[in-house]
């Protein structure tokens, strides 16, 4: 995104008199939804409402899983844009969002973007959770982890941190790893998983077939 569309973004989303320069995510998502995260991060920054901005998108994410009619509503494509504009800033006036939470909403409406929005909200919340200073990390078993297993894992894990940077794991299931598992944090990913390694040698006896 360039700075000039950026800044205009900033400026659609922000209620700060001083919206002219971007503050920049302490990560980048890319795609549609990064810029207008990017933008939203920069405009709740200036305003001081990142919490806040992070809190009222969640339960609006919420409500959409919850609230069929509210589903429908966001992902119809007949309605038209100012009509959809209109009723998410009356809901927004309702539930007493912050105006930088309505002024989103309200945007993606008046783009035609709103079938966006849920990826919005899951990239604005990766930019909030390195804001933290969080690290997330999946970690992927043929079999649960015992609890005995997943405090040595996550003291191990730690040791790839900062001193300022907390973790945040989150541990999944999947029978079809036959043993051991993939582990991905931050930007890193590891499969030490004994399908990994029987799917390795089978392409290797067949390359030699």
């Amino acid at each position: 995104m360039s700075l000039t569309k950026g800044n205009m973004l900033v400026r659609s989303l922000s209620t700060s008199a001083s919206a002219s320069q971007m503050v920049k995510p302490p990560v980048q998502v890319f795609g549609l939804e990064g810029r207008y995260a990017s933008a939203l991060y920069s405009a709740a920054s200036k305003n001081k409402t990142l919490d806040t901005v992070e809190k009222e998108l969640s339960q609006f994410q919420q409500s959409i899983k919850t609230d069929a009619k509210l589903k429908e509503f966001i992902i119809n494509p007949t309605l038209k844009r100012n009509l959809k504009s209109e009723a998410l800033k009356h809901v927004a006036t309702q539930t007493k969002m912050s105006p930088t939470t309505s002024n989103l909403l309200g945007l993606l409406a008046e783009n035609g973007r709103l079938d966006k929005l849920e990826a919005v909200i899951n990239a604005f919340k990766i930019m909030m959770a390195a804001h933290r200073g969080e690290v997330t990390c999946e970690v992927v078993t043929a079999k649960p982890l015992d609890q005995a297993q997943r405090q040595n894992l996550e003291a191990a894990l730690k040791k790839f941190l900062k001193s300022n940077e907390t973790l945040q794991l989150t541990a999944k299931v999947d029978p079809a790893l036959i043993g051991g598992m993939v582990v991905s944090i931050g930007d890193k990913y590891v499969d030490m998983s004994v399908a990994s390694k029987v799917k390795k040698y089978t392409e290797l006896i067949s390359a030699a077939v």
